[in-house]
């Protein structure tokens, strides 16, 4: 069997899809039209510095995404058994798994990117070589009750997400209480946490309009870390703004179905290195938002 993991914000960088516009030119012209500017400029020229902006990171990456899933399957002839997909990842793995064609995921998307990128005054930071149970602790100790457990990316790696001064003072007690690294990530907003309901209610309206194809293959999903229900599409799309992602339960899922290849299609290669440290069950990777 073989699993194909698409990564999320925090995997950009200019240049990134490089000759991919080029082998895709259709595709290519039906992202500049759905998004009113040049995908492929955006993402090899990064005019403005914008590419970090959540507005235009996850179109971005949607497309990045999925011509490589479709150059990979171009290349190999062959299709994965499982898909899934870290936070805007998932709306690749429900591409590859027929739920939408490239243009509506990626209207989706759009949308998405710019509620999420309303958000102002959250902050999220990464939280390196210290169990999540001990890290809700240490925020329980001191009363930061307002921080949110954003990502379970590995057993040693988690994010947390809060406003802004809150996620200053848990970066500050969690460096005294050891924790191997504590890093502040470059995001306007609390993503994955109970500051993203306005996005969320307004996401849940926009996706109303929108119809899902059946899906030919098994999407594990960030809210679950369960194969998706087909009743369940927009539901799991919507709890997935205000929801942990639950990546690592995610990944034991995959390694539990016995001899499986799973592997990361698109820029970069943080899952890669989240998969090491979830099958080594311990960190070295960070920076997955």
């Amino acid at each position: 069997m073989q699993a194909y993991l698409f990564p999320g914000q925090g995997a950009q960088f200019k240049g990134m899809g490089g000759t991919l516009f080029d082998q895709f030119p259709d595709l290519t012209a039906q992202a500049d039209q759905v998004l009113g500017y040049s995908i492929k400029a955006c993402c090899l020229e990064d005019p403005g510095s914008q590419l970090d902006q959540t507005q235009i990171t996850q179109p971005a990456l949607y497309v990045v995404n999925a011509l490589s899933y479709l150059k990979k399957v171009e290349e190999t002839g062959e299709r994965p058994d499982y898909v899934a997909g870290h936070s805007l990842g998932e709306y690749n793995a429900l591409f590859a798994a027929g739920a939408f064609d490239f243009a509506t995921g990626l209207k989706l998307v759009k949308k998405r990117g710019e509620l999420m990128s309303r958000a102002m005054g959250g902050g999220m930071a990464a939280v390196v070589g210290m169990a999540v149970e001990r890290i809700a602790a240490i925020l329980e100790e001191h009363d930061l009750t307002g921080i949110d457990i954003a990502n379970y990316n590995a057993p040693m790696q988690t994010v947390i997400a809060g406003l802004q001064a809150d996620v200053g003072r848990a970066v500050a007690v969690l460096q005294a209480a050891k924790a191997t690294m504590v890093i502040p990530l470059n995001v306007s907003g609390a993503f994955h946490s109970r500051y993203m309901a306005a996005a969320r209610a307004d996401f849940a309206e926009f996706i109303e309009g929108f119809t899902f194809g059946d899906l030919v293959m098994p999407v594990i999903a960030n809210v679950t870390a369960l194969p998706y229900r087909q009743s369940e599409v927009k539901a799991n799309l919507v709890r997935q703004i205000i929801s942990s992602v639950r990546w690592c339960d995610s990944i034991r899922y995959l390694m539990g179905l016995g001899e499986i290849s799973i592997k990361e299609v698109g820029p970069g290669r943080i899952l890669t290195g989240l998969l090491r440290a979830n099958q080594m069950k311990g960190e070295r990777s960070y920076g997955q938002h």
